[in-house]
């Protein structure tokens, strides 16, 4: 790929903001996962109400990403992503000045899902500007961004160590502010503007039932990556007893692999086909989530998760190049439907774990349940993509006849 030719192509300042916009968002909507050993003894809560207030962001993403994504298609993602960042300050001006009681922090955690729907806007924003032959690219550095989650995991536990968590709340609030002033001046909505979606185009979607087949499968992915992410400073604290900012590092280590190994996964499904890839990796999370709920050592924990985590992240990837070759007319509205199933995906897995911690006084059980849920979409999977055939030939996965429509199963 010539790299001067994919400058030209494209918006390279609004490629910027879309990252910067997505990486910060990411950050944010990650924020009392991160802050979750500070804020938990200042409440005295049990490891059900922690589960429960950690999820509550990723569920609260997945609702705000239904009204993110049809202003984006509406007034464009440029307005659509300043709205979202401006109404960001509000969580976290909460967070910082009136969050005293647990009933509060749950309704901060919701309000910080419209930095989570942020992707609503930050990738069409990216995608629009590029043509076809750059849009893996342009989508892969626009998506990279959500690295933010690392910035959380690894700098928060150190600034509430020093500063007390309600202070890193309010500090929070001066990246948002940079980002909204650099999106102001440099993003710009691309002149190819899609027609508006309807509600019926929406509707004619959800009538397919691979579409409800591609929803479980990315609430399983990136469900289990966002997930794990806001619980893994949790888990290593209560599991290992570590100290805030070393269960902070620690987590950071594991979300570092989700992170960078998505575009990994989107490019190996290209090469070795995404149906094959996928069914790799959802093998992979059942062995290093079956391996998780033995509770190893710190060591061999943290290895598996590590891995796990890379599975998840790579699936990602995978997910969403099956996607559009399944949905080629409606890939707009496919995806804006399958990444909301990803964040309430994300919701399950931190309030299961949390329950099942209370209920039987361990994290196993979380740990095999979530294996288990991998190897039922592994096989899932596996027998839905035999209709497939016709869309999805040789293992590259690519749609070489053209489909009007999917077929139903």
């Amino acid at each position: 790929m010539n790299v001067r030719d994919f400058l030209k192509a494209g918006h390279t300042p609004s490629l910027f903001c879309a990252f910067l916009y997505f990486d910060i968002s990411f950050m944010v909507w990650v924020m009392l996962g991160a802050l979750a050993n500070s804020i938990v003894p200042d409440f005295g809560m049990t490891e059900t109400q922690r589960g429960l207030m950690l999820a509550v962001p990723l569920l609260g993403g997945a609702v705000l990403r239904l009204v993110l994504g049809p202003m984006t298609d509406h007034i464009g993602a440029r307005k659509t992503g300043l709205i979202g960042l401006v109404v960001t300050v509000l969580p976290l001006a909460l967070g910082w000045l009136w969050a005293d009681s647990y009933e509060k922090i749950l309704v901060v955690g919701a309000l910080l899902g419209v930095a989570g729907a942020s992707f609503a806007a930050a990738l069409p924003l990216a995608s629009r500007w590029y043509p076809p032959q750059y849009q893996g690219l342009a989508m892969g550095i626009a998506g990279a961004g959500n690295s933010g989650t690392a910035l959380a995991t690894l700098f928060a536990p150190m600034l509430a160590a020093e500063l007390g968590w309600h202070a890193v709340l309010g500090l929070s609030i001066i990246p948002i502010a940079l980002t909204t002033v650099c999106f102001f001046f440099c993003a710009k909505d691309s002149p190819n503007q899609p027609p508006a979606k309807s509600f019926t185009d929406y509707a004619k979607v959800l009538g397919h039932a691979d579409t409800w087949w591609f929803c479980l499968f990315y609430s399983v992915t990136f469900g289990g990556f966002v997930g794990l992410a806001v619980f893994l400073n949790s888990f290593f604290r209560v599991q290992y007893g570590l100290a805030p900012v070393a269960a902070g590092a620690f987590a950071t280590i594991c979300v570092i692999s989700g992170s960078l190994l998505r575009p990994v996964g989107g490019y190996l499904a290209d090469r070795f086909g995404g149906i094959r890839m996928l069914i790799v990796l959802y093998v992979g999370v059942v062995a290093t989530m079956v391996g998780l709920g033995f509770l190893p050592d710190l060591y061999v924990g943290t290895a598996l998760m590590f891995l796990g985590m890379g599975c998840l992240g790579m699936g990602n990837g995978s997910v969403f190049q099956l996607v559009p070759l399944r949905f080629p007319k409606d890939i707009g509205v496919i995806t804006g439907i399958v990444g909301a199933a990803g964040g309430v995906g994300g919701f399950f897995l931190p309030t299961a774990l949390g329950t099942l911690k209370d209920q039987t006084g361990s994290f196993a059980g979380g740990f095999f349940a979530f294996g288990a849920t991998a190897f039922i979409c592994a096989g899932a999977l596996a027998m839905v993509s035999r209709n497939w055939e016709g869309v999805f030939v040789g293992t590259g996965g690519k749609a070489v006849t053209p489909v009007a429509e999917p077929v139903q199963p």
